[in-house]
């Protein structure tokens, strides 16, 4: 009776033991010999299994574009789809502001400074346009010619601080300014950087 009851649960040891042995069997035939070559206990170069290969390959969609290719699609002309905006003739433009259509009679014609030149350190009044819809900075002159007509001032935080300075005040507030130079039809804008209240020992002279 003893002898049939553990019949049964040697057969299935015996299972166990040859499922694991199989599986250790497959893992060491999956994993590359230490030390193979020549120089390897129990083995030789021949019996080294080759480097496993990439399981992925890079998507059909993406292309290596060659270097050439490239060079010549940034080199093409544009298309008509994107045309670059045709350059404004460059020239002396006379400002619409002088001449004829100065406030003071027999002003001379004068011309736009170019787009990008600068205003260093001049020293000028905020003034109103002539609808009183843009503030502007009328230049000193040099007290015999009226030479430079004025400018329309950009609006940012450099206008903002001169117009409360102006409003703060109770005498004449002449401003020393530093700013970019634009121009638009017929006019030429200033975009401030620097804006300095001129002191009131300077505002004498």
């Amino acid at each position: 009776m003893e002898t049939t009851m553990h019949t049964p649960l040697r057969r299935w040891g015996c299972a166990v033991a040859i499922s694991l042995a199989s599986a250790a069997l497959i893992a060491a035939g999956d994993t590359p010999p230490a030390g193979g070559g020549a120089g390897g206990s129990g083995g030789s170069a021949g019996s080294a299994k080759p480097a496993a290969q990439p399981t992925t390959k890079p998507g059909s969609g993406v292309q290596a574009v060659p270097a050439s290719q490239l060079l010549d699609s940034l080199l093409k002309p544009p298309s008509a789809s994107g045309q670059p905006l045709q350059p404004i003739p460059q020239g002396p433009t006379a400002d619409t502001t002088s001449g004829k259509a100065a406030v003071m009679p027999g002003a001379p014609q004068l011309n736009l400074m170019r787009e990008g030149s600068y205003v260093v350190d001049r020293i000028g009044r905020l003034t109103k346009s002539a609808d009183g819809q843009t503030a502007e900075i009328t230049f000193d002159s040099d007290g015999k010619v009226l030479k430079d007509p004025p400018m329309v001032i950009l609006p940012n935080q450099k206008l903002a601080q001169m117009e409360n300075a102006v409003q703060g005040a109770n005498r004449d507030i002449r401003f020393r300014l530093t700013g970019m130079v634009t121009e638009y039809k017929g006019r030429n804008f200033i975009l401030l950087e620097k804006v300095m209240v001129v002191p009131d020992v300077l505002q004498q002279f």
